[in-house]
């Protein structure tokens, strides 16, 4: 499955400090309605590396390999998944450097960015003081998180599908 995350600039930020990062969800894949695990090769924006568990399916690893699912579902965010698989932090680490090193490069600007949903769910802890996930990541699902000074951000819209529901607009040529 070859999908790499991408950046797309918008029309400037009102404010010169401030970087708006929309962090949208990519589209479904033939792997999401399979319900196959993925990791793409992307450098900072690609999904988790789910080691041993690449490629199966979620309802089936607690059969097949339930050494790595006991890791994938525990509560211990520092626990590598078997097989060269990322722990939780690790991922963490990744994906919030990323955001930081985009938001940095485009202060004064609006920047989309095209994820996947483990990517976004540490986003989403890292920029919640409590740090509790908020639930299921739906594909085309937006967020939208503000940085100002360096390493300072507002998650000021999560998990937002409203676009899925719109009526198309046509335009007459």
């Amino acid at each position: 499955m070859a999908m790499s995350s991408s950046t797309v600039s918008l029309p400037s930020y009102p404010d010169s400090d401030y970087a708006e990062i929309f962090v949208v969800r990519h589209g479904k894949t033939a792997w999401n309605s399979e319900g196959r695990v993925q990791v793409v090769k992307d450098l900072d924006l690609r999904e988790r590396h789910m080691g041993d568990l690449q490629g199966l399916r979620y309802r089936e690893l607690s059969k097949t390999n339930p050494i790595a699912y006991e890791a994938l579902v525990s509560k211990d965010d520092e626990r590598e998944l078997p097989g060269g698989g990322e722990s939780f932090v690790q991922l963490f680490e990744r994906c919030k450097s990323a955001l930081l090193r985009i938001g940095r490069k485009h202060k004064g600007k609006r920047v989309v960015v095209v994820t996947h949903g483990a990517c976004i769910e540490t986003l989403y802890k890292w920029s919640n003081a409590k740090g509790s996930y908020a639930g299921k990541i739906d594909n085309t699902s937006v967020a939208v998180f503000e940085l100002y000074g360096e390493d300072n951000w507002t998650l000021k819209m999560w998990g937002d599908v409203s676009h899925l529901t719109q009526k198309a607009h046509t335009t007459s040529v």
